[in-house]
Formats: C-alpha cells, sequence, structure tokens
C-alpha cells in the first residue's frame, strides 16, 4: 500500500485508513503529550467526515500520557490556537486537512504560546513517535475529557476590537460567503451578520463535511460564488477553506480577484488605519503586496513557505501583518496565525473607510499575473530537480531559503517541494500573464525533462 503519509511543519497529514489511521493518531497524541509532560491539551477539528473517529484516537492518545483533552467540538483552526494561549493549555491539536481534498485529514500540533511548533520542535515530536517511548501512566492518572462550547466567542471579539466595526456595521455591505460545507458553515454567517451588520447569502453553508467544490479557494474553484455575486447583487463574495484559516474574494462583478489580493488589502488596511511598521511574508507571495506595503514605507521581509516559517520572521522582526500568497492573513495584535475571519473584516473595513468598491481598490495595486501548478512526483525526485534548476540559473539572483527563488528583476519563479502534498510546487509571477505563461511553460518543460531522467 502505497505511503501517503506527510510529517513536517504543516503537521502530521495522510489518506484515512490508508496512512492515517486510529492508530496512527493516537501514537501521534502519546508522542505529543510524552513531549509536552501532561497537562490540559486543546482539540479541535473541522467538518471532514473522519474528523470524530481521529478525535477520538487523539483522545486516547493523550489521556495514556496523562494529559487532560480539552475538546472545542468544529472551530476554525485559529480559534483552536487563540483557545489554546487563553486557556494556559500545554499544547493543541486541530484536527484538519485545510485545503486538501477529503479523502485526506491530519493532526496540527500547536505549543502553549498558541503557534505551530515549528521545525526544531516538529523533529522533537516526531523522534518520541519513531522511538514510542511515551510517558504511559496508570488507571488512577487517568484525566477526565472536559468541553468548550464558546472558544469561537474570544476569537470574534478580538476580531471585533481591532476594526472598526461600527463604521463597517453602519456600511450594510451585502456579501455572499462560500463556507465549502466546513467550519464556516457553523459560524461565519454570525460573525459577518451580528458582528459586523451584513446582509449575507450563504453558500454550501451546511457543516457536512462534503466538499461540493474542491476545497482550495482558487479562482478556477469559485465559480458557484462567482454566480450568487452578480444574482444577488452583492458587495463582496468571501471564500473559506474547510478550517477557516485562509479567505480568496470576490469582487462586485463576481470576479475572483486573486488570493495574493486579500493579503494586498490587509496589508493596505492595517498600514494605513492601525499600525506602521514591517510586513512579513513568504517567497511566493505576489509583488502586489510587496508594493502596497513599501508605498507606506514598510520594510518587507520574505521568509520560508509555512506558517509558522511566517510567524515567526514577523514576531522576530516586530512586524505589525503579514501573511502568505494562499489567503492567509496574519495579524499579531490579534493573533499571530492565518485567519479567514480577520481577512474578512479587513477588507470590509476597507471597503468602509475609504468608501470603494472591491474593483475600485483593485484597480489601485499594481497588477502582476501569477502562474501556480503543481506536479506529482515521487518523494526522491524533489531532490534531483532543486538541484538541476540551481545549476541552472547560477548567475541570475538565486534564493535557495526554500527550495529555489529566482528574482528575474520584474518577474521571479519559484520551485519548491510541498510541506503538505506528494508534489512539487511551480509559481511564476510577471507583469503580463503573456510573460507569466511563457516562463512558467519553460520552467514545467525543464522539471518534466529532469523527472524522465
Amino acid at each position: 500500500m502505497k505511503n501517503t503519509l506527510k510529517v513536517g511543519i504543516s503537521g502530521v497529514r495522510g489518506i484515512v485508513g490508508e496512512s492515517l489511521t486510529p492508530q496512527v493518531s493516537a501514537a501521534f497524541a502519546q508522542a505529543f503529550g510524552t513531549l509536552l509532560g501532561g497537562g490540559p491539551v486543546v482539540v479541535g477539528r473541522d467538518t471532514r467526515a473522519s474528523g470524530v473517529m481521529i478525535e477520538k484516537a487523539i483522545v486516547a492518545g493523550l489521556q495514556s500520557v496523562g494529559c487532560q483533552p480539552i475538546l472545542l467540538g468544529v472551530v476554525p483552526t485559529p480559534t483552536i490556537l487563540i483557545a489554546t494561549a487563553l486557556t494556559g493549555a500545554q499544547g493543541g491539536v486541530a484536527i484538519t486537512a485545510s485545503h486538501n481534498a477529503a479523502p485526506w485529514n491530519a493532526m496540527k500540533f500547536v505549543g502553549s504560546n498558541g503557534l505551530f511548533l515549528n521545525a526544531a520542535r516538529t523533529e522533537e515530536l516526531t523522534d518520541i513517535y519513531h522511538q514510542a517511548n511515551f510517558s504511559l501512566v496508570n488507571e488512577s492518572e487517568i484525566a477526565e475529557v472536559s468541553y468548550m462550547d464558546n472558544a469561537i466567542d474570544a476569537h470574534v471579539e478580538r476580531i471585533l476590537n481591532y476594526v472598526d466595526r461600527e463604521r463597517i456595521r453602519q456600511k450594510r455591505f451585502k456579501v455572499a460567503i462560500d463556507c465549502c460545507n466546513g467550519v464556516g458553515a457553523l459560524h461565519s454567517a454570525a460573525f459577518l451578520e451580528e458582528g459586523l451588520g451584513c446582509e449575507i447569502v450563504t453558500l454550501l453553508d451546511q457543516p457536512t463535511g462534503n466538499f461540493e467544490r474542491e476545497p482550495e479557494p482558487t479562482p478556477e474553484n469559485l465559480t458557484l460564488l462567482s454566480e450568487a455575486v452578480v444574482k444577488n447583487n452583492c458587495d463582496i463574495g468571501f471564500a473559506q477553506d474547510p478550517d477557516g484559516d485562509r479567505l480568496a474574494i470576490v469582487n462586485e462583478k463576481g470576479e475572483p480577484i486573486g488570493e495574493d489580493l486579500t493579503l494586498a488589502f490587509a496589508v493596505r488596511q492595517v498600514l494605513n488605519a492601525h499600525a506602521q511598521g514591517s510586513v512579513a511574508i513568504n517567497l511566493s507571495t505576489s509583488k502586489c503586496v510587496e508594493n502596497v506595503a513599501r508605498e507606506k514605507g514598510s520594510e518587507v521581509v520574505r521568509t520560508q513557505i509555512g506558517e509558522i516559517n511566517v510567524t515567526e520572521t514577523l514576531l522576530k522582526i516586530g512586524a505589525v501583518v503579514g501573511g502568505e500568497s494562499s489567503g492567509g492573513v496574519i495579524v499579531p495584535a490579534i493573533h499571530p496565525c492565518r485567519d479567514s475571519y480577520t481577512a474578512m473584516a479587513l477588507a470590509l473595513e476597507l471597503m468602509a473607510v475609504e468608501e470603494k468598491t472591491v474593483s475600485a481598490l483593485r484597480a489601485e495595486i499594481p497588477k502582476f499575473a501569477l502562474v501556480r501548478e503543481k506536479l506529482t512526483i515521487r518523494p526522491d525526485q524533489a531532490s534531483a530537480i532543486l538541484r538541476a534548476l540551481r545549476w541552472h540559473y547560477e548567475g541570475e539572483k538565486v534564493n535557495l531559503l526554500d527550495g529555489v527563488y529566482v528574482d528575474l528583476d520584474d518577474s521571479w519563479i519559484h520551485v519548491r517541494r510541498s510541506n503538505t502534498e506528494p508534489v512539487i510546487r511551480l509559481a511564476v509571477e510577471a507583469p503580463t500573464l503573456e510573460k507569466a505563461q511563457i516562463l512558467a511553460k519553460d520552467l514545467r518543460e525543464r522539471v518534466d525533462a529532469i523527472i524522465q531522467l
């Protein structure tokens, strides 16, 4: 049987019943509890059908090593991180495969600081798992499970206290929200209606985990949302991924504007209205975000791919906002994690304060054409591909922080192995779509040739 289990800074993920089983889940929970040394551990999940099964396995694993599981139920991933920090828990576990297809699920491990484990701590966890040297306790030391039903409230309140909620409420924006039948189906309507005074049109709003579109909120997956925005004369459309940490935006004409623009809008509004300071973004983030930040005189620092890499850099340099090219917005004043709810509030605040449509706001940000692709590979092929590309682009401005990133002045290319899937990711950005497509075609053909060797 093919081993699809992937272990790294994005957690432990695999295909349920193939590589991710209750036994594997329980063993990783035992390893995590051993790493923490016992104590309370927050556990939350998305709506995937396998979530309850994995949750039960994790609970058993945690209890076996002296931890007290605190179950949040179905909540956004950022809620889990915030709850871990606020409750004083030793750690947390988010059960979600995020943008991966329904057959997948995952465990993402959270430290007591409410941040995902970094590479060093993940390596410690993995070592304990492989050694199976767990700190098992006897029957009298097994802690009872407790429950927290309102964890989302503290999360929402932090966002509403950060933005000018009354300014947003006065506009009575009409918003279409595509929840992908994920966690947003339980929480997004109330956030937009009660919290921000919006009139809403909800799509894929049943918490079934039956993803009726591809979970990744990329433009090609937002046809239903685009149609709903136009049909209902909405001011804006939002699309979430299943665990609610990423956001895509559709303008009032029903046109997806691209996930990088989610971050560009957030950076613009934070620097305009909330705080001046530096910005941290990953290598594959569009230059449009960099341009927005530099217009405000902000330093921009690029990082490795992976939320924790952006977050650690953001905290290290004291950045006021940051994020990832996939529509992941991070505002440390709320909590240093990707959060679609923060992203929604900032986009609406930007529209309210500047009194402009999404299209008008988009038109004020420099345009770049971004082409992203992924190629399925064998794990052993990634190193050969990256090594060959490194030598091919020798003499150019090459950054090897994460894969191979080549700065071509008005354009760039980035090739790296995925943290979450058995693929290699290709990203190309240029001032025009024609140039981006030419660069992407050349890059894809070069990678294909390497794979065939």
